[in-house]
């Protein structure tokens, strides 16, 4: 339960296929960094261990952004000797180009640009679907469409959803980063608050869940506002 309605329908700024390059990669790597330090990119590789047990994998990450979580998750395989190839897509061409040039070094990952309500990939194709700091993007069907689609590229249907939680103590946060860390970055001081406006409470996400056919859904809250969606395989 939250005192703050959804913004449906306001659209961020970096969702525009006209926002300048460089606006667009600052951007990117403000919300990477927002991950990395207010737990959003920790939330979700607390996961990995039951996604990804032992073996290879092959893993897809929807609305990649700056790519930071494929990068985070090569990481995290390797300190553990697994094996993964992640494929990283997202439909903006600017930041897919800023995704591709920052995995240069990662032969583990590899960028495609197509659009996550119409992923082109066969059922099954991937172990794992990942999905972070995507889904609040979208509006009405598409919310369900977005997540069938992740299920259906999974093989038994294993998705992970990284999001905000909607909460005043988290759009207060938002306001003041706005404020003070993104004063300079007009991009991220509208969007960053509107995204805590946009997202969703677990409720909320639960059903989205449930609405999509999602096996087994489930919610954890994390630290600094986070929310995890989890569907069993």
């Amino acid at each position: 339960m939250t005192l703050l309605p959804r913004a449906e329908g306001d659209r961020e700024v970096m969702d525009r296929a006209d926002v300048p390059p460089d606006a667009l990669r600052a951007a990117l790597q403000d919300v990477a960094a927002v991950n990395r330090w207010l737990g959003g990119r920790r939330a979700l590789l607390r996961h990995l261990d039951w996604a990804l047990p032992a073996g290879a994998h092959r893993v897809l990450d929807v609305g990649t952004g700056a790519a930071d979580l494929p990068m985070a998750v090569v990481d995290w395989a390797r300190r553990r000797g697994r094996s993964v190839r992640i494929t990283a897509v997202d439909r903006h061409t600017g930041t897919v180009a800023v995704a591709a040039s920052r995995t240069a070094g990662s032969p583990e990952i590899r960028t495609v640009q197509g659009d996550g309500l119409r992923l082109p990939f066969r059922d099954g194709a991937f172990d794992l679907a990942l999905l972070s700091m995507t889904l609040h993007h979208m509006d009405g069907a598409a919310l369900v469409c977005a997540l069938t689609e992740l299920a259906r590229v999974a093989r038994g249907g294993r998705v992970l959803v990284g999001e905000l939680e909607r909460c005043l103590p988290g759009y207060l946060g938002a306001r003041f980063l706005a404020a003070t860390v993104w004063r300079a970055h007009p991009v991220t001081r509208h969007d960053g608050p509107l995204s805590v406006r946009r997202a969703f409470t677990p409720a909320e996400l639960l059903g989205l869940g449930r609405r999509a056919g999602l096996r087994v859904p489930r919610v954890q809250r994390h630290r600094f506002y986070r929310l995890v969606l989890c569907a069993e395989a």
